[in-house]
């Protein structure tokens, strides 16, 4: 009897990419393919089953293609956190640190009202510097943020760890050992 295929099944790793001794989680491959990608939807999808969601939430990028899933799944808007200067009109942005450097993501400041209950998406959790950024964003505009949800999490970077220190619910379909 052969095994039920995971998600994990469906991402591959390329090894020193982009760098040397980095182990690069593609999540593309899992997209690519029908089942899979319809099985992470889902499977996203499963813990938030008759929770009240207003808004979907995704950070750049491949966290627009889950989140849109997402989104339309349950039938609510979807909003971007994009890279600084990637949106049109007014915005507010929040800095945080990379490995080597920092960087800046934006959100439109009318895409959520006060009290809005919001799930926020992304395809991988390392460090928590994106996500804790865009968590930022939410609250500055008095978002309610639900829960986060990630297909990969790398535990050994401790964004998991960094995230629930702030109070969030975090969710993830499975998780690889390493950088």
């Amino acid at each position: 009897m052969s095994k039920k295929p995971d998600v994990k099944d469906y991402i591959r790793t390329i090894v020193d990419f982009p760098h040397e001794g980095i182990m690069f989680r593609d999540v593309t491959t899992l997209f690519a393919d029908p089942r899979g990608f319809r099985m992470a939807i889902d499977q996203m999808l499963h813990p938030y089953a008759g929770e009240r969601i207003d808004k979907v939430v995704g950070l750049e990028a491949r966290g627009f293609i889950l989140g849109g899933a997402i989104a339309h799944q349950l039938s609510v808007g979807f909003v971007p956190i994009r890279k600084k200067g990637k949106l049109p009109g007014t915005t507010i942005s929040e800095e945080y640190k990379l490995e080597y450097g920092e960087a800046i993501v934006e959100i439109h400041d009318d895409a959520i009202k006060p009290g809005e209950k919001v799930l926020v998406v992304d395809d991988l959790l390392a460090t928590g510097g994106t996500a804790g950024a865009g968590i930022k964003l939410i609250e500055r505009l008095g978002g309610d943020i639900i829960s986060c949800s990630f297909i990969v999490d790398l535990p050994e970077l401790g964004g998991r760890k960094l995230l629930e220190e702030q109070g969030m619910d975090v969710n993830v379909l499975c998780e690889f050992e390493g950088l």
